[in-house]
């Protein structure tokens, strides 16, 4: 089991799982990319072939799919604690969690607040995630996540 310095650094103070993002340097969706990048190899040729040659429409498509992985193979976030956000440019949790001395949002007299710059949707998973936390911990949180899928 992961010490709480070792999972705070794959949780951003917001307490989503930054080791999980697309744009997390070191995480499984760049690895995983550039596995599938290498092993696609030239690809595009083929996929303009079988769209033809298959009568599969869905190969023409390839250009954008190959656009996308390219990105998610050269993505080289650090995570919330060690870098910018790359994903949410409104977000205000690293700069308040540092103001207010805590390492998550849950542990703020102020939570949750209305300080954080997140949308609708991410404000409720950010409640849930932190409410969570603050119930069970956050190594049984982390214990209960790490294996999951971020989206």
């Amino acid at each position: 089991m992961m010490n709480f310095f070792e999972i705070s650094e794959k949780l951003g103070p917001c307490g989503l799982n930054c080791s999980k993002c697309f744009a997390f340097a070191d995480g499984s969706i760049k690895k995983l990319s550039i596995e599938l990048k290498d092993n696609l190899g030239n690809f595009e040729i083929y996929a303009q072939r079988f769209s033809e040659l298959l009568n599969k429409p869905v190969f023409k498509k390839y250009p954008d799919f190959n656009e996308m992985l390219a990105y998610f193979s050269t993505v080289e976030c650090k995570g919330c604690r060690n870098d910018e956000c790359k994903l949410f440019a409104a977000c205000n949790v690293k700069q308040c969690s540092k103001d207010h001395a805590v390492d998550f949002c849950f542990q703020c007299k102020e939570f949750p607040c209305n300080q954080h710059g997140f949308d609708e949707h991410l404000e409720k998973r950010w409640i849930s995630i932190n409410n969570r936390m603050k119930e069970n911990g956050v190594e049984n949180y982390y214990d209960e996540i790490k294996d999951k899928s971020r989206y």
